[in-house]
């Protein structure tokens, strides 16, 4: 049996933002060719969990640890350009530290844009700045993937070509991805596997598993219960990675 590379490890996380505990004992594993998604309600604590991730966020207690030499591409939540500044989408990409032409074309190809790179960046659809964010991150060797949301802000259709486009990236290339999304229906055929967070793990599995499982209904259903939200607990925050 082949031994899956293990590319981030998160034990126990704890973090006080403003003397609120926006995680709480959070633990979750991504392995290299492997989805894994976020879920939950606003303010649940997902994108608290990337930035803790990629270095961004500090922590009073528990651990996260990185593959050695762990080359991550990110694609935020929000993207804005000033749109008085002139600018063609290859020289945004070609601003990507260290970047190289025929890596911008490879990963431009890669994700299906190429017929973008001499447009005014300031004119392209949430869709499209979505694929030329994707091609930005691949052009680091990516083995992992971190993405807030890249769905948001984009229609339906354009969702679903996302996902796809990330499920060959990963199939592709081998890459790790994790990423925060607010659409459990959406990720049924694309995510490996699903955390559940509501300042804690509420439940953890496939995407069907997660979907039957209360503590995920009881968040999206109101019906059937109400939805947990840790107690605050201020604490002196030290970083421990």
């Amino acid at each position: 049996m082949i031994e899956r590379r293990l590319l981030v490890n998160v034990d126990q996380v704890v973090t006080t933002i403003e003397s609120r505990r926006v995680l709480d004992g959070v633990s979750m594993r991504v392995y290299a060719g492997e989805i894994v998604a976020l879920i939950g309600p606003n303010g649940a604590g997902k994108t608290t969990l990337l930035r803790a991730v990629l270095g961004l966020q500090s922590f009073e207690a528990g651990s996260i640890g990185l593959a050695r030499g762990l080359r991550i591409g990110y694609v935020p939540q929000r993207f804005t350009i000033d749109p008085s500044l002139p600018m063609t989408t290859r020289r945004f990409l070609m601003l990507t530290p260290n970047a190289k032409a025929s890596r911008m074309d490879d990963a431009v190809s890669a994700v299906g844009a190429t017929q973008l790179l001499d447009r005014p960046l300031q004119r392209l659809s949430g869709g499209e700045t979505q694929r030329i964010l994707f091609a930005r991150a691949l052009m680091r060797d990516t083995e992992l993937l971190v993405l807030d949301e890249p769905a948001q802000g984009v229609d339906q259709q354009g969702q679903l070509e996302l996902h796809e486009l990330l499920a060959e990236t990963r199939d592709r290339t081998g890459c790790g991805v994790l990423m925060v999304s607010h659409d459990l229906h959406l990720l049924m055929p694309f995510a490996d596997y699903v955390v559940c967070l509501n300042g804690h793990v509420c439940c953890a599995g496939t995407p069907r598993e997660v979907e039957a499982h209360h503590g995920y209904q009881s968040l999206f259903m109101p019906q059937i219960g109400t939805i947990h939200t840790p107690a605050a607990a201020p604490s002196e925050i030290a970083v421990d990675a």
